[in-house]
């Protein structure tokens, strides 16, 4: 299971970290406690609260990215037997790629793991990022 502290989440969403504990606070998003009495949040439950607020349509004209390598959170996997498509949040912004099967399985994607996609001209490639907490649940 891989967890996320409040100011993991709050990069991965593009928002500050009292941001996060204001939505946990109010109930929109649950976090558990680590073994040290961390706050942290599930990436399946992640996940499923960025696409909730992706559903809620923003004004978001203005928005653009300077870089060519998002960082974000898997939001959906979809495989078969030999492509797959993969939805990722980077903050703001929605990317969708899709690739072969055996990179999905080979980077171990999953709903609520972190990746990195990479823009090069028309083309997305997404690595998987090693930077999650990871434990073995929230108490």
């Amino acid at each position: 299971m891989t967890l996320f502290r409040i100011g993991e989440a709050a990069e991965l969403l593009g928002v500050s970290a009292d941001t996060v504990r204001r939505w946990v606070d109010a109930g929109r998003l649950t976090a558990g406690r680590d073994e040290h009495g961390h706050r942290v949040i599930d990436g399946v439950d992640l996940a499923a609260f960025v696409r909730s607020q992706a559903a809620e349509p923003e004004d978001r004209s203005d928005a653009s990215s300077a870089r060519n390598r998002l960082r974000g959170i898997v939001t959906a996997v979809v495989k078969d037997t030999v492509m797959a498509q993969v939805d990722i949040q980077a903050g703001p912004f929605r990317l969708v790629s899709l690739m072969s099967r055996e990179a999905v399985d080979e980077l171990d994607l999953q709903v609520g793991s972190v990746a990195v996609a990479v823009i090069k001209s028309t083309t997305v490639v997404v690595e998987r990022s090693t930077a999650a907490h990871r434990g073995r649940g929230a108490s």
